[in-house]
């Protein structure tokens, strides 16, 4: 099987624009003390000594999507489909990402589903590609948009849907407090315009 690269022109500097400066690893871990005496914590007690170094380590993975990009995990495709047109879906991509309003946990799974033309990706790619936009600050709705439209951009297919269902933990652990609520959206470009491709999407994630 042949495989083409493409890449996406102008890579998104997506850690820092030009007025900033990225703080350093010691700056990082007094913003974490700062935050724990504010909350009314003792800093000096043991089992806090080390906790600004392990919250920074933990960001460093939780927000590691800032250091990835997408146009190149989605680069690498492949043409040789033997004549295949159909829908290509990956379902139940479990992801955890963090709300950009309270920087608390969203927990939810994405379905991603695109129409080939001539090219397909490698199926843990479009897994990857939900990796990094959920390893991002976000809100669900501009996950999906994202999701959507870097395949959609990278891949060029006649339509792309995606569909994300997760729950926040800022309705479920403050504010209305309301456990097992699940917030659905959805993206589809392309011939998933049309309603009788969605409605076979939705069909295929109910199998």
């Amino acid at each position: 099987m042949d495989a083409i690269v493409n890449k996406l022109p102008g890579k998104e500097n997506t850690m820092l624009d030009n007025n900033n400066t990225k703080p350093t690893q010691a700056e990082a871990e007094e913003a974490v003390r700062t935050l724990l005496r504010w909350i009314g914590e003792d800093i000096t007690r043991e089992g806090l000594l080390d906790t600004p170094k392990r919250v920074v380590k933990a960001y460093g993975e939780l927000f590691g999507g800032y250091n990835a990009d997408p146009s190149e995990v989605l680069g690498r495709t492949f043409e040789e489909v033997a004549g295949y047109n159909d829908v290509v879906l990956v379902k139940d991509i479990h992801f955890h990402s963090h709300c950009e309003h309270h920087m608390v946990p969203i927990i939810g799974k994405a379905h991603v589903a695109y129409l080939p033309d001539e090219r397909v990706l490698g199926l843990s790619k479009i897994a990857r590609v939900v990796d990094i936009f959920a390893h991002r600050l976000q809100t669900q709705e501009t996950m999906t948009a994202q999701i959507a439209t870097s395949i959609d951009e990278t891949l060029a297919p006649r339509g792309v849907a995606v569909m994300i269902e997760a729950e926040h933990m800022c309705m479920a652990m403050r504010g209305v407090r309301k456990q097992g609520s699940t917030t659905i959206t959805t993206r589809f470009t392309g011939e998933f315009d049309k309603p009788e491709h969605q409605y076979r999407f939705l069909e295929m994630l109910r199998q």
